[in-house]
């Protein structure tokens, strides 16, 4: 198991989280099975930015971003170095830190 620890967001995860996951999901499926309700308008499939997240330790040691996944997050608000889609960051053996960032682009968000 992977130890993942989400900061702090105010409305998807206000205390912050330490996740147990399993190498070979995806950080987006990772978070959704621990109830951080990170949006993913696209059903994980590349085609949108809505789970942009920041990795703030750990991002050397993933696979690094394909094309399409650069394309999409050059759509992604607050966009950073370290910036990731969590559909696409496949968990490995090492630990991560991530941020989920206080907007995103999801003009259809129902909250």
């Amino acid at each position: 198991m992977t130890q993942i620890t989400v900061l702090p967001h105010v409305e998807i995860c206000p205390q912050g989280a330490a996740i147990e996951a399993d190498p070979g999901q995806t950080l987006c499926e990772a978070l959704l099975a621990h109830g951080i309700e990170i949006e993913h308008a696209c059903a994980q499939s590349c085609a949108c930015a809505t789970c942009h997240v920041i990795v703030r330790q750990g991002f050397e040691t993933l696979k690094a971003a394909d094309e399409l996944e650069e394309d999409m997050l050059d759509k992604a608000w607050g966009l950073e170095p370290c910036s990731r889609l969590a559909c696409q960051v496949t968990v490995a053996d090492m630990p991560l830190t991530v941020e989920i960032p206080r907007y995103s682009i999801n003009l259809a968000r129902e909250r």
